[in-house]
């Protein structure tokens, strides 16, 4: 499935930290990564919920569903 996870996007722009984050919405910073990595399979909406409060974002602002060729869906394109 084709969903690109704009979090790290957000973080930047909101000039907030990883671990200030997963404080704030209650999960570890190990599974912030892996959900900034694209690599869950699903997120809790009340997770995304407080993400998106924390961020003062909207979940399309985090999500976004992209082509199956888009290259950012390429892990390795991120290193």
């Amino acid at each position: 499935m084709p969903i690109l996870v704009n979090l790290d996007v957000m973080l930047a722009r909101r000039k907030m930290r990883s671990k200030e984050l997963a404080a704030h919405v209650g999960i570890t910073e190990a599974n912030l990564s892996l959900l900034k990595s694209g690599k869950v399979k699903g997120v809790r909406f009340d997770t995304l919920d407080a993400i998106c409060e924390a961020l003062g974002c909207q979940p399309g602002d985090l999500l976004e569903h992209v082509a199956e060729d888009d290259p950012r869906l390429d892990p390795h394109s991120r290193e």
